[in-house]
């Protein structure tokens, strides 16, 4: 059970980072090509992606590591265990207002390009949240990472 568990512990922190990063990249690109109908379609698809992988993976984690770590009886108390669940608890802080963020820049970019006019001033306000909030998360996933390979102070 702890080795199947492992397996999706690992694959789900794979989806959760992947996704996470394929977002960012294409969601980048689409901005920088200044395209109203490409943005559009990158934000439909941004929107997609994380509700169906991120969402996923984010649920999967908490649920396969705590099971992991009461099968291998660690006490949560560990700095490793507790650092990792209070980083997961403030990525997640980051990350529900990145999520409004991408649906609401979905529909301001949708409506813009349906129209044929170029993107409201709040839609780059939106943007630069989202580009603000990004990168904290992402680093918080990597410093994850590192307490669940290293596992200092176990």
């Amino acid at each position: 059970m702890y080795l199947w568990l492992k397996w999706l512990h690992i694959v789900s922190s794979t989806v959760l980072f992947g996704t996470g990063a394929g977002i960012a990249f294409f969601f980048l690109r689409a901005q920088r090509t200044g395209d109203v109908r490409v943005i559009a379609a990158v934000a439909r698809d941004v929107v997609v992606a994380d509700a169906v992988f991120t969402a996923s993976a984010v649920v999967t984690q908490p649920i396969s590591g705590l099971l992991m770590v009461k099968i291998a009886g660690y006490p949560l108390s560990l700095p490793w265990i507790w650092g990792s669940l209070a980083l997961y608890c403030a990525i997640g802080c980051l990350w529900l207002p990145v999520v409004w963020l991408q649906i609401r820049m979905r529909d301001l970019a949708t409506a813009a390009a349906s129209s044929g006019v170029s993107l409201p001033p709040l839609y780059h306000r939106y943007y630069r949240r989202w580009f603000a909030f990004g990168w904290p998360a992402f680093a918080g996933v990597l410093v994850i990472f590192w307490l669940m390979v290293t596992k200092p102070g176990a």
